[in-house]
């Protein structure tokens, strides 16, 4: 049970005056929360401000610069409201101070409301943008606005969250506030020599200085009340992450203890030799899965580092101990895809690999479970219908999770209900910073595949203006010609009047004028069927340009595709470029990436560029990637499984991760199940960060 003391912080905000349904829903978006059910007062405490205005700059009206932001004292002169049913028409209050005059200007404003706000005759202060016309001072719509005498509750620093369409800074500011008097008195869960000697206030003083910074020192990363609550966070994450492994290896993990038979008929299978890491990765492994704790291991490869053929060694392992190992892709297209290139080199071994997903047909169903059941098939391939209640396994040894990312902390778990205790081993084609490895996949040794299969050619990358399309579509006429197939990539599925970005569907009819059915396309909102139609044309040379959203960013294996042209590439991560370009290079052709943008890029999308022309190493793409963009965007962590952070800046807090780690492993070792004073508050913590998982994980022992 959540102590009572929390209770004021989990209060629904539609407690809150002037907060109903339609407002909390607003709210909950911009905490980007999934529902208005689910936020709480909390949610609204650790929403950090992005920016802030400062106000403070009051020049007088002749003195006000265009388009910054001033405070003027004025007195207000005259009204001059809209003319009857002329709404397109602002409602103006003219206003002086000692230097000049001034139109304060309204669009759709109530009359009343303005004559209260800015009486005749009465001395207020006005903030915002000042725009000069013919000599004319204007302000339009003030940001703030006060009477004289109310000068004391005038805000001059003022910090700015992230809204969404329909809510307004005010009402969002008045939730915020309306939570910080909540705050109850609460024990301390830091460690108090740590808290001592780094010099952090406490959790209820860093909230209120989070939400009232005072200059932009305190919207720094290492500003105390920011670190404070940033090392909160980690500890919080480190904590939940420590108490999974420690539940997911209390099962007794199966020594798996193969003879080599089966491993060696399918190296002898594989089209090429494995390198050096391969093995040393494949070795780590075995290693793991002969102990009774069970393995934990993260499978690190960039694209084309041969992650799949390292995870076929351990599943030949299981198939000589007897066992089954399965391997679960995120989509049918992937599943699909392991399954082609996985049954021809087990089948050499003696082995029989069956293929389960949520279209495999009712009949084939049956027999694939029983096959499962009586333990006849001993690699299975499928996505998350291989974990459903329908599924029993004979004696499942290994689960091998493909592109780890998009697997949280519950499907995390939910494998352990699965076999006696399965060994795991997660894969994920996305280098991750060892900054980001630690916070989010703490819970797990790492293994890193860092060479490329021999023979595979560096793939030549190429920055060009979007205006030379033209030059563009000439040059894939000559390499379509010579047999060559091409992707073509865009940032969107159909045209939006919101954006100016090239639809997948619109440019895939551009091209189509230029090169007819040799034109496909496959987006995210195609069905299954249409999307693996689409695919296997593409595959089989029907057609040979693959118009695509970032559908195909992940695992998609078309070894003959050599050219790649992202559109509006500015727009898209590195390590989304980097997992992009690496759909070609593939086979034995030299391979090119194209990248075109639009004109004008801001510094960051400028060293975006430059940093794919100049390297092809993920691991340093992705360190460069966290430096540009932070990692809630490097790993696209709302639609994945990783929690996205609200306060740590993996940069400016990096050392603070392998402190959180330390820490909540000591604590784990001298007080397992929180119950010591420290243990106590800081089953707050995780209630406060919404760990709510890991508490179930100490209750279930």
């Amino acid at each position: 049970m959540r102590p009572n003391l929390l209770d004021p912080l989990f209060v629904p905000i539609t407690s809150y005056s002037g907060i109903g349904p339609k407002i909390a829903a607003l709210i909950a978006r911009a905490l980007g929360r999934e529902s208005a059910d689910d936020t709480r007062a909390v949610d609204l405490l650790l929403l950090a401000p992005h920016r802030l205005i400062d106000r403070r700059n009051q020049p007088g009206i002749v003195n006000s610069p265009e388009n910054a932001i001033v405070t003027l004292t004025l007195h207000v002169d005259r009204h001059q409201p809209s003319p009857r049913g002329k709404s397109n028409v602002p409602y103006r209050v003219f206003a002086h101070d000692d230097t000049d005059e001034i139109a304060l200007t309204f669009f759709h404003t109530r009359q009343n409301w303005l004559e209260r706000a800015l009486p005749v005759g009465e001395t207020v202060l006005v903030s915002g943008k000042v725009d000069w016309f013919n000599g004319r001072a204007s302000m339009v719509h003030p940001d703030r606005m006060a009477l004289a005498k109310d000068i004391d509750s005038f805000p001059m620093i003022d910090p700015v969250y992230p809204l969404t369409a329909g809510l307004s800074p005010k009402l969002l500011q008045r939730a915020i506030d309306n939570a910080i008097a909540s705050i109850p008195d609460m024990p301390e869960w830091l460690d108090e020599p740590f808290v001592k000697e780094s010099e952090l206030p406490d959790f209820a003083a860093s909230i209120r200085s989070l939400h009232a910074p005072r200059d932009e020192n305190d919207m720094n990363a290492n500003a105390p009340a920011r670190r404070r609550l940033a090392y909160d966070e980690l500890l919080a994450g480190q904590l939940s992450l420590a108490l999974m492994r420690r539940r997911i290896r209390k099962l007794k993990g199966r020594p798996v203890n193969g003879d080599g038979s089966v491993r060696n008929q399918l190296l002898e299978a594989l089209p090429f030799q494995l390198t050096g890491s391969q093995s040393q990765a494949v070795s780590d492994i075995l290693t793991d899965m002969q102990s009774s704790d069970r393995m934990l291991r993260l499978l690190q490869g960039d694209v084309g580092s041969g992650k799949t053929a390292v995870a076929l060694m351990a599943m030949g392992a299981c198939a000589e101990a007897g066992g089954q190992a399965v391997l679960m892709a995120p989509t049918e297209i992937l599943a699909q895809q392991h399954f082609t290139t996985i049954e021809p080199i087990a089948g050499k071994a003696g082995i029989g690999v069956d293929l389960l997903t949520g279209r495999t047909k009712a009949k084939e169903r049956k027999a694939i479970l029983e096959r499962i059941e009586s333990g006849e098939t001993k690699m299975i391939v499928g996505t998350h219908a291989l974990f459903q209640d329908s599924v029993n396994y004979h004696d499942l040894l290994l689960a091998v999770v493909d592109e780890q990312h998009r697997f949280g902390v519950h499907q995390r778990l939910r494998l352990t209900a699965k076999g006696a205790a399965p060994h795991m081993l997660v894969t994920t084609a996305t280098p991750i910073p060892r900054t980001l490895v630690l916070s989010a996949f703490g819970d797990m040794d790492v293994s890193r595949l860092a060479e490329k299969p021999a023979g595979r050619l560096p793939i030549k990358t190429v920055t060009l203006e979007t205006e030379r399309i033209g030059d563009i579509v000439n040059r894939l006429k000559d390499a379509i010609a010579k047999g060559r197939k091409a992707y073509w990539i865009c940032p969107l599925v159909e045209d939006s009047d919101l954006s100016e970005l090239m639809s997948a569907e619109q440019r895939h009819a551009h091209l189509a004028t230029e090169f007819g059915a040799l034109v496909g396309v496959v987006h995210g909102r195609m069905n299954s069927a249409d999307k693996d139609k689409a695919m296997q044309d593409f595959k089989s040379g029907k057609t040979r340009i693959l118009v695509a959203t970032t559908v195909i960013e992940v695992g998609v294996d078309v070894p003959d595709a050599s050219i790649i042209v992202i559109e509006h590439a500015e727009r898209f991560g590195l390590a989304q470029l980097h997992q992009l370009r690496g759909r070609v290079g593939r086979g034995s052709d030299s391979s090119s990436c194209i990248l075109l943008y639009k004109a004008l890029l801001s510094e960051t999308a400028k060293a975006r560029l430059s940093i794919m022309r100049e390297s092809q190493d993920g691991f340093r793409i992705a360190e460069e990637d966290l430096k540009l963009r932070g990692e809630g965007e490097l790993l696209g962590t709302r639609q994945s499984g990783v929690p996205g952070f609200r306060l740590v800046d993996l940069e400016a807090h990096r050392d603070l991760i392998e402190v959180a780690r330390n820490d909540a492993r000591y604590v784990l070792e001298k007080d397992g199940e929180l119950a010591s004073e420290r243990g106590t508050a800081l089953r707050m913590l995780l209630y406060l960060w919404r760990r709510d998982e890991a508490i179930k994980l100490l209750r279930a022992g």
